[in-house]
């Protein structure tokens, strides 16, 4: 299949030969080790650019920078009007600059050049359209006090201050806007730590802030990998808050990290999402649904419904269906037009997930349809249907982070059954249901123990919270709640 053309070809020349470097107070600066890594295309496993490689001593100077813009720069002295339209002016600038930073996203992270078009630098620039109209919105509250002396009390809602951002490969351009708009809505300074598989739409949009005006210190941004720099940012004194999406045994050693000056915690962790088909489903759309919601991405979703729980009744058509689908994707390059699913991002990856495929196979469950990686050049691997499991294997009790799904059936009077496998993780983050019944739909829904459910294939908006129970994480993104959590209420008492 034919991928060269000389837009690429150009793009790629201009990739390889650029050198990147840290944001830190408004300069392009190398890392003080002097040190670099590569970057790989995981469509083919080969290098594509070379990168700053930030530690401890870089990562102190990005914090320093961003508490001196946050304590005494002119962004503190901005109105919020004025944060507004940067905000605004940042995602028209992403808009203006959507081939290239979608190629880049295509490139870096292997998914298909439409959905990283689509979905992932159109999600960026909605998002920040939508927090920017929260710069102006941030309210307190007035109280009656209950003093027989007259008194006036309110609140203010403040910016927290330094936030550290924490992203994870599988969206990377996504993610980090998601963070980034509500923090610079709420007035607050940040430092942003893209993953290391897949830095390169971040220190893009570190150009495009700069070239819209964002003052020096506002933005600062380290490459580098988790355990140096990012572990640096979690444990760095001058950081107020850290928002981090990624795994759950990544999310612990952050909570470690920031115990020292208690900083403020969002945690978007792991998922094992289920989704149960009931019989009166519409069955085409459950089956788009199911599809879509394990294979989108490659499965490398947070959020992804891998455990099938469908009604005996429509099992097998359900089932079949999905298999049908999968078996008719196009895998491939994310560079080529006519790929639907893209390859995983790393070899280390593709073991993991072909591992956990080797490990329920070996256990007794049944390859349905996929199961094996691609040879080829990159990082592929079949979107694979696993049957007969049960819930003491690895594959429905681990998060596999890849394009593979256990489907159980249940009977009529297995419900409470249903929903008590569904709810039987450590994890709590998404959960999906498909029925025509309004009434049990609600009912269903009350009893899932997941930050989101999703009926007949309803999907989240900027407006509303995201975020999971249990062990998927602390806090909320998105809408009020997403931005609210890089403010603090401070509470105010006038005696008159």
């Amino acid at each position: 299949m034919k991928q060269s053309t000389p837009a690429l070809d150009g793009m790629l020349s201009k990739l390889i030969s650029k050198p990147y470097r840290l944001l830190i107070d408004g300069q392009w600066v190398e890392a003080r080790s002097g040190k670099t890594f590569p970057v790989y295309n995981p469509n083919d496993g080969k290098v594509i650019a070379h990168v700053s490689e930030g530690g401890r001593a870089d990562v102190d100077a990005a914090v320093r920078a961003a508490r001196a813009a946050f304590e005494s720069g002119n962004w503190r002295r901005l109105m919020p009007s004025d944060r507004a339209a940067l905000i605004w002016k940042l995602a028209d600038a992403i808009a203006a600059a959507a081939d290239d930073m979608a190629l880049l996203e295509a490139l870096d992270t292997g998914k298909p050049l439409g959905v990283a078009r689509s979905f992932d630098v159109r999600g960026a620039t909605e998002k920040l359209r939508y927090f920017s109209g929260w710069a102006t919105k941030i309210t307190g509250e007035s109280f009656s006090v209950s003093n027989p002396r007259p008194h006036h009390a309110y609140t203010v809602r403040e910016p927290v201050g330094v936030a550290g951002l924490i992203v994870p490969w599988n969206a990377p351009l996504l993610m980090a806007v998601t963070k980034l708009a509500p923090a610079l809505a709420a007035g607050c300074t940040l430092v942003l730590k893209p993953a290391e598989q897949t830095p390169l739409s971040a220190l893009y949009l570190g150009e495009l802030a700069q070239e819209v005006g964002f003052p020096p210190g506002v933005i600062n941004i380290i490459t580098g990998y988790g355990e140096t720099a990012g572990a640096a940012l979690a444990e760095h004194p001058g950081v107020d808050k850290i928002s981090f999406t990624g795994s759950t045994e990544v999310g612990r050693l952050i909570l470690r990290a920031s115990a020292g000056n208690f900083k403020r915690l969002t945690l978007e962790l792991g998922g094992k999402s289920p989704v149960i088909v009931l019989p009166d489903a519409d069955i085409k759309t459950a089956i788009e649904g199911v599809a879509r919601a394990i294979f989108f991405n490659t499965g490398q979703v947070c959020s992804a419904g891998s455990r099938l729980f469908a009604h005996k009744a429509v099992f097998e058509e359900v089932v079949g269906g999905v298999a049908a689908k999968a078996e008719r994707l196009c895998i491939g390059s994310g560079l080529d037009p006519k790929t639907q699913i893209g390859p995983v991002i790393s070899i280390e990856h593709l073991d993991r997930v072909t591992g956990f495929i080797d490990e329920g196979v070996e256990a007794g469950a049944t390859v349905l349809v996929g199961g094996r990686r691609i040879d080829r050049p990159g990082y592929f691997v079949q979107p694979t249907i696993l049957t007969s499991t049960s819930t003491e294997m690895s594959v429905r009790r681990s998060e596999i982070f890849g394009p593979v799904l256990c489907a159980m059936s249940f009977s009529d009077g297995d419900m409470e059954q249903i929903v008590a496998e569904a709810n039987d993780t450590s994890y709590g983050l998404a959960a999906h249901v498909f029925t025509r019944d309004l009434s049990t739909a609600h009912r269903i829904a009350s009893r899932l123990r997941a930050g989101s459910v999703r009926i007949n294939g309803g999907s989240l908006d900027n407006s509303v919270p995201s975020g999971g129970f249990k062990q998927s994480g602390w806090g909320r993104e998105n809408g009020r709640e997403g931005l609210e959590a890089y403010t603090e209420t401070k509470s105010v008492v006038i005696a008159l």
